[in-house]
């Protein structure tokens, strides 16, 4: 079911069989489009150079560049863990992180101990009264694992790890969907291939007991996978939708509706794959575009197949001697045509209105109809009606009572109708023989390239024809109203809200369901067809029951005929329900519907459902009319639709273009040998097969490195979920096991750290900053997790990662462990000892609360790693026991950290976070290695008081010997400042308009380099200064800006004229110096 599927456009798509329904467009005298062909003819061109760019160009920027790495040692757990039990976290800690060693055990652990059930909620001591219970869309029985999946399980599984972090009753149902078409697709080619048999070489039930027999060979394989990604889901509920439970609250839900009437048996046009034999969904037909003339495969044709051209040919006027033109791509539905259609105000068809043309071939006669719906500047401007084949013609059927004639039969070759000369002729082959008759006949007016939209079955390649076939429908206008309806009213919320409008407005144009499908794996559908006794079998319309079994069918017969029920013979229907119809039925049924379980009545509705975008209308749309419909309530409260992962060069993952990616080859490590051989095992054209393997070589020469689990679902929800589109680069994966290698290693000194500390480390609540980076990274945590928790609940699971990523790596990292290794470092004995024993068992506690929280907080975008360093670090910990594994403890809230706040610390850092950068810029310049000159600030007395408060800071980081804090201003300058200014000739950089660094370096001074960055330095001020001034000085700046922002806007102005002052200053003296060498 986890598939993304293109929605088709123009003449070719099926809208009765999807319930999918637009106005129809107008119509042109071209049977398979109804738009130019010019448009798609550049659209093409595009995308052909864009592919070709990819290929042979040069990359526009560091992240397009192909995947560069070296191997990475692999090290194993090598300790003995019978499957299950829990994971000896006391074996030696090794130096580097490896996912290998990290993800092993664990998820084994995890679910035998059962933390994934909602039962483990009464153990918890920091449970709430609340639930959160959603379904994963069940993946195909026959699926493998592609990057759709993983961001559906990496955003699904973050948010189940968050609430049931934070105490609540969490249920995550895992399901597995039988998808008919694709099911049976695999399994016929597979007894094709090994015993050289067809289906039809099989009665129903033998081929049944084969589908079976294959799916309990594979069908658990996708559980694995799901495994393998860490998903924590209740595997005690996990649901087959062709397990018996499933399979009768299917029957269930079909007679309930029934005895509605909102399912109906009728006469519609389907999507018809012809290969085989049998109606699909809209998401199993893909949209192929044709520049033009193309040559294609065709199951069942041993020679391609000739398409992207248009035929135009004359119809002769009946009894007045001229003809009408019409063209079309589909010649091979010439014969049945039952109209000609002309737009009411074409002056070209005036005269004709009313008459008739003879059919070449038939001898029928054929009405020249008029109707809006025809685009006069299409074509000839003459349309072709052949309403058993096309859904736009099937709908002008009805408008002007034509009738219709099927010339196509469901194994696609031609009908009776057609003659003797075509009866029994493959479609295509009908074609060319349908284009030689009319040449013979001097009827033929032409073939030209026509760029058009191919509409093509997914699951066997062949080339969608819509048939008219008597099928059972589902009535969807009313409870499409209710769907709108509810999102109207707020019951039901789509997020991102832009899709809100779209739901609006395709429900409100929606027709009519088609659920009948010819194929024999499914749910066979429990309606019955009605013989009564003594009944001519040629003059007896069709009857029909339906039933939970044949008896019950039997005595609705009975009581519905007026017949005793012996008397009634009865047959079922052969075909199988769309499988979207027993997936709709998914959030309910998982629960136990009908019966009025335990589950149902405590999970349901469900909290939210997460899925893909494309899957709004095919599933979504579908799973909210029927639970309203069959239980009185929405089956959740919101829709998380993600966007569609592409690319990093921002297509769209396909086979033929050599970029899907596999997330078991991400998360494990991949040869490029090993892709090539994927791909020469496929089913790819020659040509499309040396694309793919030319692509994979330029992206991948070195193969895909491993990543691990943690790497590749953290940057998954890096991306903008709620975007347009996610493009996703193994490079950003690569990049996040970095990441993954940093807490590593962070761990690493923490526990280094611990070792040596002689008192246990205090609870949270007790533990008190005393330094001024004590207190700035403690506040930097309470501010980070104040940030995550708004995040959350809106889903923006990007800012969640980044934020936490910031703090991990430039907080605690890059400031907070480096200014406390010399403070861990000092000697004991001299004075003030009690104070350094104070500071160093005060950030010992810091350090150790940090890092906790910092792992309780990533867990639920990388659950393995942060278990192994959480379980390594717990032995040090004080306070309350913690609970036995990290994916039960309390979640990090802010009130519990409200005593760690100090918003001025954090608000004054950003000041010397400035000046450490500057003057790491400046030893940069002249090559200092360890060698830590003097640095001098000359800055104002405000700045001043917030350097010599972060003084120990400022000199650990910039790796200076000692820093000089100069006042020009000495009025309001604080005491410990220098008296005197700094010495010249040091090196000068500019932090803000009163802010200067003077680095007193003794020899190795680079003046030239230092007048370069400086005149940069200018240059930026100077243009944001007149691009400031533009905008002050613009005539309705005064009149339509308001006054704040005036106010904002003119001290922005003084600052960078200040700025740009004193870098002239700056650089005048340098330039002086220049001059005087």
């Amino acid at each position: 079911m986890w598939r993304t599927g293109g929605v088709l456009g123009g003449r070719g798509v099926s809208r009765l069989c999807s319930g999918i329904r637009t106005q129809p467009p107008p119509l042109s005298s071209s049977s398979s489009s109804s738009s130019s062909s010019r448009p798609q003819v550049e659209k093409l061109k595009r995308r052909r150079q864009k592919d070709e760019s990819i290929q042979t160009g040069k990359p526009r920027d560091a992240e397009e560049k192909s995947v560069r790495w070296s191997e990475k040692q692999r090290i194993q757990y090598s300790a003995y863990t019978p499957p299950g039990t829990k994971k000896d976290s006391s074996v030696p800690f090794p130096s580097a992180y490896s996912p290998d060693f990290v993800e092993s055990s664990w998820y084994q652990w995890w679910e035998k101990e059962g933390f994934f059930r909602p039962e483990q909620h009464e153990h918890l001591p920091h449970a709430v009264d609340q639930t959160f219970s959603l379904c994963i869309p069940p993946p195909n029985v026959t699926g493998t694992l592609h990057l759709g999946h993983a961001l559906t399980v990496a955003v699904e599984d973050a948010l189940v790890r968050w609430r049931r972090m934070q105490g609540y009753r969490v249920l995550w149902v895992p399901g597995c969907d039988h998808a008919g078409i694709a099911t049976q697709s695999v399994v016929e080619r597979k007894l094709l291939q090994e015993r050289g048999r067809s289906r039809k070489d099989f009665s129903r039930e033998e081929f049944l007991q084969e589908m079976w027999k294959w799916r309990n060979e594979k069908g658990d394989e996708i559980y694995q996978q799901l495994r393998k990604l860490g998903a924590s889901l209740d595997w005690s509920r996990a649901c087959f939708t062709m397990d018996p439970s499933f399979s009768r609250a299917v029957t269930e839900a079909f007679v309930r509706l029934c005895d509605s009437g909102l399912i109906y048996r009728s006469e519609g046009l389907v999507n018809w794959s012809c290969a085989l034999e049998s109606a699909i969904s809209e998401i199993e037909v893909d949209s192929e575009e044709l520049s033009g003339q193309t040559l294609r495969s065709v199951p069942g044709y041993d020679t391609k197949v000739e398409f992207g051209t248009m035929v135009t040919f004359a119809y002769p006027l009946e009894g007045h001697g001229g003809e009408v033109c019409v063209s079309t791509t589909r010649p091979e539905t010439m014969l049945g045509d039952v109209a000609v259609a002309v737009h009411p105000d074409d002056p070209r068809y005036q005269a004709l209105h009313g008459k008739q043309l003879r059919h070449p071939f038939t001898d029928r006669l054929l009405p020249i109809i008029t109707d809006t719906m025809v685009d006069r500047e299409l074509g000839t401007g003459a349309v072709k009606v052949t309403p058993a084949h096309d859904h736009i013609d099937f709908l002008l059927s009805q408008r002007h009572s034509l009738p219709r004639l099927t010339v196509i039969a469901g194994d696609g070759t031609m009908t009776p109708p057609c003659g003797h000369w075509l009866q029994g002729v493959k479609r295509f082959d009908a074609r060319q023989q349908i284009i030689d008759a009319l040449v013979e006949k001097k009827l033929f007016r032409g073939k030209r390239s026509h760029a058009m939209t191919l509409p093509v079955c997914s699951r066997s390649g062949d080339v969608i024809e819509p048939l008219l076939k008597k099928q059972w429908f589902v009535r969807c206008d009313q409870m499409a109203k209710k769907a709108v309806q509810a999102v109207e009213a707020g019951q039901l919320e789509i997020i991102p809200h832009l899709y809100t409008k779209i739901w609006k407005n395709w429900l409100s144009n929606i027709n009519d369901w088609c659920i009948s499908r010819q194929l024999w794996w499914g749910h066979q559908i429990p309606a019955y067809q009605v013989q009564l006794p003594d009944s001519a079998d040629a003059q007896q319309e069709e009857l029909w029951v339906w039933g939970r079994s044949e008896d019950e069918a039997r005595q609705r017969a009975a009581v519905k005929y007026r017949v005793k029920p012996e008397e009634l013979t009865l047959t079922q229907d052969l075909d199988v329900l769309d499988t979207w119809f027993s997936s709709g039925l998914f959030p309910f049924v998982m629960l136990g519907w009908p019966d009025q379980t335990p589950d149902l009545q405590r999970f349901y509705p469900n909290t939210i459902l997460e899925t893909g975008s494309d899957l709004i209308f095919f599933w979504v749309a579908r799973m909210v009319m029927l639970g309203v419909e069959l239980t009185g309530e929405l089956p959740f409260r919101q829709v998380l639709l993600h966007s569609m992962v592409r690319d990093k060069h921002g297509r769209k993952m396909s086979k033929s273009l050599g970029n899907v990616i596999d997330p078991l080859d991400v998360i494990h490590g991949v040869s490029l040998q090993r892709l090539e051989e994927k791909i020469n095992k496929g089913n790819l054209d020659p040509r499309e097969r040396l694309v793919a393997i030319e692509a994979q070589r330029k992206d991948f020469p070195g193969g895909i490195p491993e990543c691990g689990t943690d790497a590749l679902r953290f940057a998954l929800c890096s991306s903008r979920i709620q975007g347009e589109t996610i493009s996703l680069s193994v490079s950003q994966v690569l990049s996040c096991r970095h990441f993954c290698n940093k807490m590593w290693q962070t761990l690493r000194f923490t526990l280094g750290v611990l070792e040596n500390n002689p008192t246990p480390v205090g609870a949270l609540e007790e533990v008190r900053p005393v330094s001024s980076v004590d207190r700035w990274v403690c506040s930097r945590l309470y501010s980070t997790v104040q940030q995550v928790e708004q995040a959350f609940e809106s889903y923006e699971l990007h800012t969640v990662t980044s934020a936490l990523h910031a703090f991990w790596l430039h907080s605690l990292c890059d400031v907070y462990v480096e200014c406390l290794k010399p403070l861990l470092a000092q000697q004991s004995g001299g004075g003030h000892e009690e104070d350094r024993v104070e500071a160093r068992r005060a950030a010992v506690g810091i350090l150790y609360h940090c890092v906790s929280s910092s792992l309780a907080l990533l867990s639920p975008f990388m659950p393995f790693i942060t278990e192994e360093l959480w379980q390594r670090l717990q032995p040090f910990g004080g306070g309350a026991k913690a609970q036995s594994s990290l994916s039960l403890q309390p979640y990090p809230r802010s009130d519990r950290l409200a005593h760690w706040f100090f918003p001025e610390e954090e608000r004054d850092f950003v000041l010397v976070q400035d000046v450490i950068r500057e003057a790491r810029s400046l030893r940069a310049q002249c090559g200092l290695g360890k060698q830590r000159p003097d640095l001098w600030v000359v800055c104002s007395p405000s700045q001043a008081s917030v350097l010599l408060h972060f003084q120990s800071a400022v000199q650990t980081l910039s790796q200076i010997a000692s820093l000089h804090i100069y006042c020009p201003d000495r009025t309001d300058a604080p005491s410990l400042t220098s008296s005197t200014p700094p010495p010249a000739g040091s090196l000068v950089s500019v932090v803000d308009h009163t802010c200067q660094l003077h680095l007193h370096v003794q020899s190795g001074v680079n003046v030239d380099k230092q007048v370069l960055q400086l005149s940069q330095r200018r240059d930026k001020v100077a243009l944001k200064l007149e691009e400031t001034l533009n905008r002050v000085q613009s005539p309705d700046f005064q009149t339509k800006v308001p006054a704040h922002i005036r106010q904002q806007m003119e001290s922005k102005v003084w600052a960078l004229q200040q700025e740009l002052g004193t870098l002239e200053e700056q650089l005048s003296v340098l330039q002086e110096a220049q001059r005087s060498e």
